[in-house]
């Protein structure tokens, strides 16, 4: 397979105060790197794509040390997230090619974390934005990590391209208080509690 032929990156940095409530003394991290590459598939029905996936695995890995680095460090990541937006050349699934190379980069730095990495995942023109999932690393039922981070290039993705972004969290959002399992009583055993 071919690798990826990158034309930008991109790292964006939230940080949220407070949600109309008291102003938190620890600001909420939101961060997304989104890279933008060649689809070598565009414009074709390919039946063998899966070895794109390695091709990207590097990708993935250059994308989350950015990450890690732009939220502040990796003991501080409590959430995550993946997506790709296709170009219309291009076809969901390989948008679908993105799911272990950006999940597992991200899991491999942060180091530890047992729960599945949600994402999304569509086919768009250039300026589309994607709104990013985001759950806890180690627990998909604590709620107050559930989370997303819109993310988007207005050039992108173009009509050959895919946009590939990943997101970490450094927290619950702020004033959550909708219940759940609490990050305390997480076991961390099975990525659910």
């Amino acid at each position: 397979m071919p690798e990826p032929i990158l034309r930008k990156i991109s790292t964006s940095v939230e940080e949220i105060y407070h949600e109309g409530g008291p102003v938190s003394e620890t600001p909420l991290r939101r961060a997304a790197v989104i890279a933008v590459i060649q689809n070598p598939f565009a414009g074709r029905f390919e039946p063998d794509i899966q070895g794109f996936i390695d091709d990207l695995r590097p990708l993935g890995l250059q994308m989350a040390t950015m990450l890690v680095e732009a939220i502040g460090g990796a003991d501080l990541v409590e959430g995550y997230g993946k997506g790709a937006i296709v170009g219309a050349g291009g076809e969901l699934e390989h948008g679908a090619l993105w799911h272990a190379p950006g999940g597992y980069a991200m899991r491999e730095l942060i180091g530890g974390s047992k729960a599945i990495v949600p994402s999304s995942k569509k086919v768009g023109t250039v300026g589309t934005r994607l709104d990013i999932p985001v759950t806890h690393t180690n627990a998909a039922y604590v709620r107050s990590h559930f989370d997303s981070m819109e993310v988007g290039l207005n050039d992108a993705p173009r009509v050959n391209e895919i946009l590939l972004a990943l997101v970490m969290t450094t927290g619950p959002r702020i004033h959550s208080r909708s219940g759940g399992l609490d990050v305390a009583d997480v076991e961390g055993k099975d990525g659910l509690r």
